[in-house]
């Protein structure tokens, strides 16, 4: 092993070096050099688009290093590049893991480096609690995706936005409440549009989806930090007492898992019939189409003190078709069945952590939003299979 291949290997060790500094992956295989920082392969690339103007990347090991380089890397390292160009990383804006979409990680790093947004807040856009802009959202009956205006205002509460086939539309289409709806990347669902948002939002007692995109990963990634700052700013007035850290965990969240699976009617004799499900924090929705604009029904998944609880197998009386599962709830026990033993035991896994943690003031907020509904139509429940 030459000198510098050691120096670098003796580098790696230093508290900071051993992850990447980007996402958090401890795969090292690179380095920017000019920068100073150790990154995974992942991260190498997207560096490498920066240009070298802005980051000059190197293979630890395959490439050539100078002492001139070396001597940068001692110089810098991870630990001091963040305190650099993540000094003033606001508290809504989430910072990306290692396995979080590719345009969560891609804008990141555009970010730090290129635009350094957190060495100079001024050039943070989405922080000052209203945001507007032209986005494509998909229409609710015939899925061909329109231009819409969205204004957010956090003043407000609201997430507005607009049919702009009129020159000066005065009233909006819809009118969102920041507060209780949650946004997520959905660049795998919207496959052919990569840079895209899903909208979920309670509206008469059910769950409605919005399905947005924007040609530029930049805007799209502003538009999902823009929620995300407007609901911290509201939550700091509710809670004044809470830590950014502790109210920062109630911003968004991304649906726990998604997926296919068979579901029975509340008979016996019913068979099983697919259904993509979504995870939404306590709500299990289930969709005929994974873009539905609404699910065809909703279960609120409660405390295992309430009655809640999972089970191998299915019901007495049902025919099991394989890979099956129990979901009893105090209303009914709902038949499940996976595609494999693997995707049945992920569901099981995600479902229990649910089932014992306990209810927040949240929680228990939307459950009796759903329990009103439920209350309201009767035999039409949005417990109801349908």
């Amino acid at each position: 092993m030459e000198r510098n291949e050691r120096i670098l290997c003796e580098l790696l060790k230093y508290p900071g070096n051993n992850v990447c500094a980007d996402c958090g992956s401890k795969n090292i295989e690179y380095a920017a050099y000019n920068i100073g920082i150790f990154i995974c392969a992942r991260c190498s690339g997207i560096h490498r688009s920066l240009g070298v103007h802005i980051s000059k990347v190197k293979h630890l090991k395959l490439d050539r290093w100078d002492d001139y380089q070396i001597d940068r890397m001692k110089e810098v390292g991870n630990t001091k590049a963040k305190m650099k160009y993540e000094e003033r990383v606001p508290p809504c804006y989430r910072v990306p893991k290692e396995d979080d979409p590719p345009v969560l990680v891609e804008q990141w790093i555009q970010a730090k480096y290129q635009r350094e947004e957190f060495c100079h807040p001024e050039r943070q856009k989405y922080t000052s609690g209203y945001y507007s802009g032209f986005l494509m959202k998909r229409g609710k009956e015939d899925s061909r995706y329109r231009s819409r205006k969205f204004i957010l205002s956090e003043k407000d509460d609201t997430l507005s936005y607009f049919i702009t086939e009129y020159k000066e539309p005065k009233l909006p289409k819809a009118v969102l409440r920041i507060s209780e709806l949650n946004v997520v990347l959905a660049p795998e669902k919207m496959n052919i549009h990569p840079y895209s948002l899903q909208i979920t939002f309670l509206k008469d007692g059910t769950t409605r989806h919005i399905y947005v995109y924007h040609e530029k990963a930049e805007e799209i990634t502003n538009w999902y930090m823009a929620i995300r700052c407007a609901k911290l700013h509201r939550l700091q007035v509710a809670y004044p007492s809470a830590s950014e850290s502790e109210l920062a965990n109630f911003l968004t969240e991304d649906f726990a898992r998604e997926g296919w699976l068979w579901k029975t009617g509340p008979r016996i004799s019913d068979g099983f019939k697919k259904r993509w499900f979504a995870l939404d924090n306590r709500k299990l929705m289930y969709h005929d189409d994974p873009m539905d604009s609404n699910p065809k029904g909703e279960i609120f998944i409660g405390h295992s003190s309430d009655g809640y609880s999972l089970k191998m197998g299915v019901s007495t009386g049902v025919r099991d078709q394989g890979f099956s599962f129990m979901l009893a709830t105090p209303e009914r026990v709902f038949n499940l069945s996976a595609q494999s033993e693997v995707d049945r035991d992920l569901w099981i896994e995600v479902l229990e952590r649910v089932i014992e943690r306990p209810l927040t003031p949240q929680d228990i907020a939307v459950s009796n939003r759903l329990v009103r509904k439920r209350t309201n139509t009767n035999s039409m429940s949005i417990f109801s299979p349908r």
